[in-house]
């Protein structure tokens, strides 16, 4: 056997090595872009869910707090904002924080009206949205995680080359902008008080 042909026989190898490798790549990255997809269509229903609970919570209020429509007009609007389909994950996420901001002063003013704790329509609303918001929490925390995951393969050599050739682009994440999720719990104890400790 000649060298010439011993190089073309090496040549062929790596290069059906090569061709393998990218075949490979190329499946994972789809099948990744294909999880965060997935991971994404799942956080959607349940921010439709979310969505669709905000009509009723303002006109639980409505009719007992007239005079506070400019709240209840700011949650209207925040909602149809964030309704709007066809914005990203970082823009819905946006919208989502400046919902979560208007809420937060829809329930100071139902605070402001202790008839509403008798009102078990009002407090089944409000604990069916804690409940869609914290699949949204743990939504949003799996849909990161594959986005983290795809954005290293689409970003790292070498498969950075195969995802450029391909079209594959890094996923935008789905932050949370509220301060009041992001910030750490506290305990405050009074010296000398019994905690239950035992």
């Amino acid at each position: 056997m000649s060298t010439l042909s011993v190089a073309l026989a090496v040549v062929a190898a790596l290069l059906a090595v090569a061709v393998v490798w990218a075949v490979v790549t190329y499946r994972h990255l789809a099948r990744l872009r294909s999880l965060v997809q997935e991971a994404w269509r799942q956080i959607d229903v349940e921010l439709r869910r979310r969505h669709e609970l905000v009509p009723g919570l303002v006109e639980a209020l409505r009719g007992r707090a007239p005079q506070e429509e400019d709240v209840f007009a700011a949650v209207e609007r925040a909602r149809e904002d964030a309704v709007g389909r066809g914005v990203g994950p970082a823009r819905q996420a946006q919208h989502e924080s400046a919902l979560s901001g208007a809420l937060s002063r829809l329930f100071a003013v139902a605070e402001g009206l202790p008839e509403l704790a008798s009102s078990g329509y009002f407090a089944d609303l409000q604990a069916e949205l804690t409940t869609t918001e914290d699949r949204i929490a743990a939504g949003r925390r799996f849909y990161n995680g594959k986005v983290a995951r795809l954005n290293v393969r689409v970003e790292a050599f070498p498969g950075s080359l195969v995802a450029r050739l391909a079209g594959f682009r890094p996923a935008e994440v789905f932050q949370v902008n509220d301060p009041v999720v992001r910030a750490v719990p506290s305990a405050h104890f009074v010296p000398g008080e019994d905690t239950g400790a035992r």
